[in-house]
């Protein structure tokens, strides 16, 4: 039991003794002191305070004697209004960092038995990965991490959007304009390339409309449409979508290419399975170097037709119901949402039904408890409804849906649009940033022209560090403006400014090393200072910080503690000597302390998918 708990158990004995108030343990609220008073757990009093009829400060000392007495951990107390601060023995300090250093899994709770499944990525073959994948990535693989850190069992998944209009685009435009060129001929990466064809279709379809708003036909339609006032470039922006789907020759090639894609035509269906075939490698190749990875992968090719059977269900079950057209719909309106269509009148599967009978395949294949889908806010809606229909089919799983719904991630010059080629990819992003690191490295400490390989993968570590804590360190449902130079400064709250925290542990403890400090010595030290007794309340809050933050789903909250542990070592090594201590006790301590810092600091940015250098 953690002395949190010790600590709420005996107040709970202690009130009811003290005052005759009945409360339960759970609810005596109990936290670490505030850096600017004296004292190590601060107990909140005031709600005992009306039912014992006595001012907060007496109310608090009356209860901080009694502690005292019952608890011999408790070295003294005071009393701040309704806040009772208790001091711990320094000997609980020293157990404590004992338990940590000798505890390699410090942090992580045992196996629950429970099963969660966190959906990421979930990419379109017809692009490389973005920037944007790169913060779902981040996001569902320390959300992962997290999750096993507290003890459940993670199927990581992603469901790879293979088909659709839009992959059909890039295949059309390939075989217009390719002129058979491949990954291998080019030197291209598969998923860039295909990538190309995407922006190339929509390029010439940029074209295209531009030509015919200048014919007959295009300036007959304005003129006969057109609202008072209104330009031509309003209102063709407006048409577009309309037009490609009517007037266009490319929309119509890329509707027949889907069409003969869903009758199974042999010649589309080779096309489309060697264009895909690139992309998975160039996906393979990116996920790597990101450093993250999945379970199984679930294909929009098998799952778009799921969900049809579950449709017939809900409407045995009056869940759903059939318009006059034959579409089947939903109605919502109680719950706080509209109506909505789950199957097209000619039979057809809408993404609602294909998530449907995904969630419903998922489930079969793992008999998780939870689904997490981290999906970017735009789908906030859809996966409020999803969910809310599989709630009314009364699906055994359905209570365990969560939307981690996080902001959509720009670059300082704006917006990303991949149609017009502006996004940024996730292999050039991730090459920028080593590139930066690798330049500051030479500016601070002269790098030879050519590394070694210990030297370019600590240079990896830094910048992929880098790039991962900018990313995760901002709450998940906030938006985030990612600067590459800013995420690589040694300075700030940054993944290199913790990085080098550790390197700095790093190289004390070799150093420690040549001395033979006789380790045990450090319980003779009582004399601990407040930069110390910093360390020590971090080191301790760590386990309840990961399972808050598993519970949560919000990575940022290790990226911050870690920052701030990193912030606090900064102060204790500037304040305070470790190998130069005027005591071998003091020197024992600090060189222990050192190390369960390092430990923690390598824990927590392993969950984040971080992982620590030796040398900077």
């Amino acid at each position: 039991m953690d002395i949190f708990s010790q600590i709420q158990n005996t107040v709970a004995e202690s009130v009811k003794e003290l005052f005759g108030i009945d409360t339960e343990a759970s609810k005596v609220q109990v936290q670490m002191t505030l850096p600017e008073f004296t004292g190590d757990v601060t107990v909140v009093v005031f709600p005992f305070v009306k039912l014992a009829k006595m001012a907060p400060d007496q109310l608090g000392e009356a209860l901080g004697k009694h502690l005292a007495g019952k608890m011999d951990v408790i070295a003294g107390h005071n009393v701040i209004k309704g806040f009772l601060n208790l001091e711990l023995r320094p000997d609980f300090w020293q157990q404590f960092l004992g338990g940590l250093l000798a505890n390699p899994t410090y942090g992580s709770k045992p196996k629950n038995g429970k099963k969660v499944m966190v959906e990421y990525s979930s990419p379109n073959t017809n692009k490389p990965l973005h920037l944007g994948h790169v913060r779902n990535c981040l996001l569902g693989w320390s959300s992962s991490k997290l999750l096993e850190a507290a003890g459940y069992e993670v199927v990581k998944v992603q469901v790879v959007n293979d088909r659709g209009v839009a992959i059909c685009k890039s295949m059309y435009a390939w075989q217009e304009y390719g002129a058979g060129k491949t990954p291998e001929s080019t030197g291209i990466k598969g998923d860039h390339l295909v990538g190309d064809f995407y922006v190339l279709f929509e390029q010439k379809t940029k074209e295209e409309y531009e030509a015919w708003q200048q014919s007959a036909a295009g300036k007959a339609l304005y003129e006969a449409e057109k609202k008072e006032g209104q330009d031509a470039a309003d209102y063709f922006k407006k048409y577009k979508n309309k037009w490609f789907n009517e007037h266009s020759v490319l929309g119509a090639a890329v509707r027949e290419m889907l069409l003969k894609w869903e009758a199974n035509d042999p010649e589309v269906r080779a096309l489309w399975e060697q264009m895909n075939s690139w992309v998975y490698a160039g996906f393979d190749t990116t996920y790597e170097a990101l450093g993250v990875a999945f379970d199984k992968l679930y294909y929009e090719s098998n799952t778009y037709l799921l969900g049809k059977e579950i449709v017939e269900e809900g409407l045995a079950k009056k869940v759903f119901y059939k318009k006059e057209d034959g579409s089947v719909w939903v109605d919502l309106t109680d719950a706080g949402f509209d109506e909505k269509i789950v199957l097209r009148s000619d039979g057809t599967s809408v993404y609602i039904t294909q998530d449907l009978g995904t969630a419903q395949m998922r489930y079969e294949d793992f008999g998780v408890e939870r689904m997490v889908y981290v999906v970017a806010d735009e789908q906030n809606y859809h996966f409020s409804v999803l969910f809310e229909v599989l709630k009314q089919l009364g699906e055994p799983y359905a209570e365990g849906l969560y939307h981690l719904s996080y902001g959509l991630v720009e670059l300082p010059t704006g917006r990303m649009k991949t149609r017009e080629g502006t996004v940024v990819d996730a292999d050039d992003l991730m090459a920028e940033v080593n590139r930066i690191a690798r330049e500051q490295a030479q500016e601070r400490g002269g790098l030879p022209e050519v590394l070694t390989p210990e030297q370019e993968e600590n240079i990896r570590k830094v910048g992929l560090g880098a790039l991962k804590f900018y990313m995760i360190k901002v709450n998940p449902k906030k938006r985030m403006i990612f600067n590459p130079e800013e995420s690589v400064e040694l300075q700030g709250q940054t993944g290199p400014y913790i990085q080098y925290s550790y390197v700095r542990i790093h190289g004390l403890l070799l150093k420690a090393a040549k001395e033979n400090i006789d380790r045990a010595t450090a319980n003779a030290y009582t004399d601990i200072q407040p930069q110390e007794l910093a360390l020590l309340k971090s080191l301790y809050s760590y386990p309840a910080m990961v399972e808050q933050a598993a519970e949560s789903y919000d990575p940022s909250l290790v990226a911050n503690f870690c920052y701030a542990l990193a912030k606090d070592y900064h102060k204790f090594w500037h304040d305070l000597h470790v190998l130069q201590a005027e005591t071998e006790a003091a020197k024992a301590f600090r060189v222990s302390l050192s190390q369960a810092v390092g430990q923690v600091l390598q824990s927590g940015m392993l969950l984040l998918g971080i992982e620590m250098p030796e040398r900077m």
